[in-house]
């Protein structure tokens, strides 16, 4: 019987696979962070790592080098579990010596099981009928024949009876973060709150509930980097972590009408003459995988507006010919796009420009130098409050 060792913070997530690698035959044990996971593996001496690049105290990809210094673990096979968009982190994985890297916000169990298939083969045993039962996640994930399907579904009945006390979590946590007395405690609320947003992330791939763990694992890249870069924590960042709590309200609220979710086809405009400030608000469009087009002068970006359906917009406020805030303005008079998100992006970050940016009818404001992921995250809100017919909230 092939041995796997899983390495993971998160106790349902854990069990939940474990329970997984059970029934397909496969002896599985669970570590709860890297350095129990560092004892264990050299008494398990498992065929197979699986663990959490983001782990507490001691990091994913120093557990993986911790792994590659021992001799006996050289060659064996670590899957790692990451966010796509922390691609830095990932990087780090390949270079310590990762063999696989996977979504969590997009694996599903049964995909999870293919990998490990791929991986070290089959389990050389048997099926378990007698797996452990994972808590919280119902009685079907113990039987081993259960249909992979039924599995899932049991997993996301589950998940979305547990959203309004997870809903209540995230605002307690942000409640915390906003109302933080110095800079010591708001640093260990960042934290908290990173870490809720990190348990949603993973239990929402799990459940299949594509839209939350997508919106969950941008949010929680922002709060890893401001985490890890305070000095990057504003006014801007703290409306832009307000919104997506908000925002994950919204979604959670839509969970029980969801089927097969998918991340929707984005239609952005990007209106910037700076051309190095276009590329930076493309490239942190990509990072989610939304298309945009991207014009330098506005003119011709009003246009494109006259004779397309937009997503949302952004807008640089000085630009020759036209202001941010005369096309703005331009834009709300044409009736397809009176409830069109527009965020302002600008070096312009005074309180007048900050008032005149709402006068002219936007709905958020970001200055430059701005960070990527943030702008990411306020992407993904406008496009999915569009795709799913919200109002836009600023």
């Amino acid at each position: 019987m092939k041995k796997i060792l899983i390495i993971e913070d998160d106790p349902i997530v854990a069990n939940v696979y474990r329970n997984k690698l059970a029934v397909e035959g496969y002896q599985a044990e669970v570590a709860p962070d890297g350095e129990a996971g560092l004892k264990i593996m050299r008494v398990f001496q498992p065929d197979l790592f699986i663990l959490d690049l983001m782990l507490p105290t001691i990091s994913g990809v120093d557990v993986i080098k911790e792994i590659r210094i021992e001799q006996d673990f050289t060659k064996t096979p670590i899957i790692v579990f990451s966010n796509t968009y922390l691609t830095n982190l990932i990087q780090d994985a390949w270079r310590a010596g990762a063999s696989k890297c996977l979504s969590k916000s997009s694996c599903s169990p049964k995909d999870f099981i293919d990998v490990v298939r791929a991986t070290i083969g089959d389990s050389g045993a048997l099926p378990q009928a007698n797996a452990v039962e994972a808590p919280d996640v119902g009685k079907s994930a113990s039987l081993a024949s259960e249909d992979d399907a039924e599995f899932q579904d049991d997993l996301r009945k589950t998940f979305i009876d547990s959203l309004p006390t997870t809903l209540y979590s995230l605002r307690q946590g942000l409640q915390g973060l906003i109302k933080s007395e110095n800079e010591v405690v708001r640093l260990r609320n960042i934290y908290d709150l990173y870490r809720r947003v990190h348990a949603l992330n993973g239990n929402a791939g799990l459940a299949g509930l594509v839209l939350i763990a997508h919106m969950s694992s941008a949010l929680e890249a922002l709060l890893k980097e401001i985490y890890e870069k305070p000095k990057n924590m504003n006014a801007s960042t703290t409306r832009t972590i307000a919104a997506a709590v908000d925002f994950l309200g919204s979604l959670f609220a839509r969970a029980p009408l969801e089927d097969k979710q998918e991340i929707p086809v984005s239609k952005i405009l990007v209106v910037d003459d700076e051309v190095i400030s276009r590329r930076a608000i493309v490239y942190a469009l990509e990072k989610a995988r939304l298309k945009s087009v991207n014009v330098e002068e506005p003119e011709h970006a009003l246009r494109l507006l006259v004779e397309n359906d937009f997503d949302f917009v952004f807008l640089d406020v000085d630009m020759p010919g036209m202001t941010g805030y005369e096309l703005c303005a331009k834009l709300r008079a044409m009736p397809h796009h009176k409830k069109t998100s527009v965020i302002f992006v600008t070096s312009l970050n005074d309180f007048e420009n900050r008032t005149s940016s709402t006068m002219a009818g936007g709905n958020d404001f970001i200055a430059k130098p701005f960070l990527f992921i943030e702008l990411t995250v306020k992407a993904l809100i406008c496009v999915m409050r569009s795709q799913l017919r919200l109002d836009p909230k600023g």
